[in-house]
């Protein structure tokens, strides 16, 4: 079981969304429409409020905590990367979290953006749109180019099918013993990384 209540506070998540079993979901926390929480994420509405709204994927080892009385926002089409960590932070519409980055509290980051791998953002960092972010402490580098922001929202979509995806086929299953029966392709969409 992914869900829990505390102190009389119950998870509110749409039937479009994902969210995998190993995932913990604690009390007031609000997942919008076709969102995507992936294995070992932790979302804890156990002091703060978590709010994600549509088309937000939160991948694999990410956590989102805040502390009492604050909010963690991730706003739509947001993109939250392997093991990033978010503590009582806003994350613009349509913006990209790097893998393994932390934002601590009070950090605002505009729409559009993309935060680098490995960063970290400090408490009350305040980033404008359309911002490439990087560094330890991070910093804003430059304006995200038409063709970054494309490539970002590309992969988002492949997130919110996946989605779909998980919704339809994902189930556990006893592994095969033998290479020649497993079927070859999956059913995902074809994304590559950025070239600069």
């Amino acid at each position: 079981m992914s869900f829990y209540e505390i102190d009389g506070v119950r998870p509110i998540i749409d039937d479009s969304s994902f969210v995998h079993p190993t995932a913990s979901i604690i009390g007031h926390v609000i997942i919008g429409k076709n969102c995507y929480i992936g294995p070992h994420a932790s979302l804890r509405g156990d002091y703060g409020r978590i709010v994600l709204e549509d088309g937000v994927n939160v991948q694999d080892g990410c956590i989102a905590h805040s502390f009492p009385g604050g909010e963690t926002r991730i706003c739509k089409n947001g993109h939250i990367s392997h093991g990033a960590v978010l503590h009582g932070c806003v994350i613009g519409e349509n913006t990209m979290v790097g893998i393994q980055t932390v934002i601590m509290d009070n950090a605002e980051i505009g729409a559009e953006c993309i935060i680098g791998a490995l960063s970290y953002v400090k408490p009350g960092f305040k980033a404008p749109d359309r911002s490439i972010i990087h560094g330890s402490p991070a910093e804003v580098k430059r304006a995200v180019k038409d063709h970054e922001l494309e490539w970002k929202t590309r992969g988002t979509q492949v997130y919110q099918n996946l989605t779909e995806r998980c919704l339809k086929s994902f189930r556990a299953c006893q592994p095969l013993n033998d290479e020649n029966q497993q079927k070859q392709d999956l059913d995902a969409p074809s994304f590559k990384p950025i070239k600069k």
